[in-house]
Order: C-alpha cells, then structure tokens, then sequence
C-alpha cells in the first residue's frame, strides 16, 4: 500500500492515461467491484453449505460455524494492521498479492480434510478480503475527479451486494450438484482471474510523497473520523439485522410459502443496487443528506415491517426499500472517511471495512438475545429501527463537526490572504 492521498494517487492515474469527458467511471472500478464480488461471494455462500461441511467433516453445525466467525474475526481485526504492514507496497501490487492470498487460502481449505486447518484458513481469507476490500476503494476513488468519489466507492461497493443476492445463491446451487467444495472453487477460478486482470487493467500510481505510518496514525486520532465509523457501525447493523431473519421473519410471520424467499430476498438486492446508484449520485455534493434519508428510510421500513409484518402486500416492498435506504448510506460513509482522513486513507479505509464487519458481527448477538428472551421475530426489525435512531444523533454531530472544520480552514484561508 502507499499511503498517499486520493488526490496525489489521483493525480498519478492521470498522469498514466489521459482523462476522457465521458461520465462513465474507468473500467478498472467496475474491474474492481467484480473482484470483491468474487472474493465476496465465499463470505455468503458458507452459509448455505454449512450442513454439508458439517456432514463432510463428521463435526456439529454449531461447531461448523465457527467457519463464519473465524472469517468475520480475520476481516474485523485484519484491515487496519495490514495497511500498517504493506503501506510502503504500490496499491495495484496490495491488491494482486491479497487476491492471490485470498485464493491460495480457499484451496488449501478444500484441499484438507482437517477441520483445524480449514478454520485457519477462514481467518486467513477473512485478513486477505480486508486488505483487498480497503485498497480497492481508495483505489477506486483515486482513478476519478473529485466530484466523484463517492459514485466510484459505491460502484466497488455494489460488488459486495451482488456476491449477497447473486453469489452466494449461485454458489450454493453449484455446491448441490458437485459437492460443497464445487462453489468454493468456483470462487478461486473468479479470484484468480481478478488478480489477472487487476494487473492488466488497473493503473499503476506512483506515489507523490514518502509513505509514513506516523501521518497515519496521527490522521487516525481524529475524532471526527471515530464519529464517521460509529455511523458505519450502527447504520450496517441497522438494516443487516432484518436482513439476515428475513427468510424465517417470512415464512413464520409473513406466511409466505419458502419457495418465494429467495425471489423475495432478490428484491432486497434490487433495491441495493439503487441505492448504491442514489447514494453515489447525490453523496459526493451531500454526503450528510445521504445518511440522514438512509437511517430515516431503515427506521421507517423497519418500523412498518415490525406494524404489517403478517400482510405480505406490504412485506414485499418493504424489503425492497429496506435495500435501498440501506445501501444509500455506503458511498456517503466512504466519502466521508476519505474526507476526513485524507492524509490516511489506506488506514481509515481498512478501519471503515472493519466497521462495516463488526456491524454485521453484532446483528447474531443482538437478535439473540431478544429471541432467547421470547421476543420472537417481530422484535427483530424493531431492533433495526432502534439502531437507526441511534445513527440520527450520530450523523448530526458529525455533520456539525464537518461544518466547524470548514469554517475554521475558511478562517485561516481569510487569515493568509490578509
């Protein structure tokens, strides 16, 4: 990794290859978010072979889990140590060996039959996807003018919500017929074929100045930045947690036969993916109205979903705006982050991709406790709606904390000019 600013990587990437007037991004951001899609997709596919990993390797589907958690564990602590440990490496080099990684771990936990060694792979898949998943999107949105970051970080974004609705799905079809391991090493082959084209493609940036964990780390301790990642903890967690129930919360409360969960479950990515084109359109102008319009969309549909839950006429679209109000929030937390942490974007983006993680780690435990206490499924998109609130407040001291910043840099821009 190098730890120069979006600008200087973007100033690089011009220097590379002249800019074109076109409003489409470049094609290595879509190259990009085709990566994380194929990295992306072993995170959702584990869940639909788990029994058959259970069966294969003679152990419990509870101890099987422990797959799921050894990976959130990788990406949640892995991020922000690794864009320490490879902040002197070229981006387009980070992002080749993490690919790599990535796929090498995969094989070798398919290739044994030691329960042991696939969950240490997990964890090692989940530190590879960190890197890749941080990188990419300072990647991306050095590549683009700076009225459109936000858009750039969203189109990479929109890659993990494809490997949601799309990959895993797919992966867990292809497992049924060749076996669980089928999926897995389908996800290699994408990976690998990422990594090629990620050398191919994508342009090599120099970078502008020495790279320094010290700046790093000293643009870490800002506190505006640690308001920025609690909205990106609490507003994750606020529309995964009626996310990841929605199969059961239809079947149980909605009566909805099981055989049109997954139709259902696509609209919810439907909905991501304009989201993701909203969010990216508007953030980059106004990032704060962005999230303010996601956690009050997610408050709302979450509270509606808890009120008409048994009404399937009204279920069906909810989850559908349940996904977009949801993915609004992600390019405005990511323009964000580069914003106020400008002078260490490797770090705050690894650190951004860890939040994202913990949110989406927080959801079983909340939603067990409230289950384990009777509460039953209509309690879960109360949670979301409980959560949401709690990003309202947040969202509106760091937009308070944006407008002090910018007034003071305006004081002393008067004050220089004077």
């Amino acid at each position: 990794m190098s730890s120069t600013t979006p600008e200087s990587v973007r100033n690089a990437a011009q220097e590379a290859a002249p800019r074109k007037t076109s409003d489409r991004l470049p094609f290595a951001v879509y190259l990009l978010a085709f990566s994380l899609f194929a990295m992306g997709s072993a995170e959702f596919l584990l869940a639909g072979v788990l029994p058959d990993i259970a069966d294969d390797l003679h152990i419990s589907l509870s101890s099987a889990g422990a797959l799921i958690s050894a990976f959130a564990i990788g990406v949640v602590i892995g991020g922000p140590p690794l864009a320490v440990l490879t902040l002197r490496w070229p981006r387009r080099t980070t992002l080749v060996v993490s690919q790599l990684t990535f796929a090498l771990c995969v094989a070798v936990g398919l290739l044994t039959d030691d329960f042991t060694v696939l969950i240490v792979t997990r964890f090692l898949c989940g530190l590879a996807y960190a890197g890749f998943w941080a990188v990419a999107a300072v990647t991306a949105i050095g590549l683009v003018t700076p009225d459109r970051t936000a858009r750039a970080s969203g189109v990479v974004v929109s890659g993990l919500s494809i490997a949601m609705v799309g990959g895993g799905p797919a992966g867990a079809l292809l497992s049924h017929f060749t076996g669980w391991q089928g999926g897995f090493w389908a996800v290699v082959a994408l990976t690998v074929l990422g990594a090629v084209s990620t050398v191919v493609a994508v342009p090599a940036t120099r970078a502008a100045e020495e790279p320094s964990v010290r700046r790093e780390l000293h643009t870490m301790r800002k506190p505006q930045l640690w308001v920025v990642y609690a909205a990106t903890l609490l507003s994750t967690a606020a529309y995964m947690i009626s996310y990841n129930y929605l199969a059961a919360f239809l079947t149980d409360v909605t009566g909805i036969d099981s055989v049109w969960v997954p139709a259902i479950l696509v609209l919810f990515g439907i909905g991501a993916f304009v989201g993701l084109s909203i969010g990216g359109r508007i953030s980059d102008g106004r990032p704060h109205h962005a999230l303010l319009v996601g956690a009050g969309g997610i408050l709302v549909a979450s509270v509606l979903l808890a009120l008409l839950g048994r009404h399937a006429v009204a279920v069906v679209p909810l989850v559908l705006i349940l996904g977009v109000a949801g993915f609004v929030l992600n390019p405005a937390i990511y323009g964000r982050v580069f914003s106020v942490a400008a002078g260490a974007p490797t770090l705050a983006g690894a650190t951004a991709v860890s939040m994202f993680q913990l949110g989406i780690s927080l959801v079983p435990v909340l939603a067990g406790v409230a289950l384990g206490a009777g509460a039953g499924l209509t309690s879960i998109p109360w949670l979301g709606a409980g959560i949401a609130v709690l990003t309202v407040p947040v969202v509106l001291v760091e937009k308070s904390m944006a407008r002090k910043r910018a007034a003071l840099a305006a004081e002393h821009a008067a004050a220089g000019d004077s």
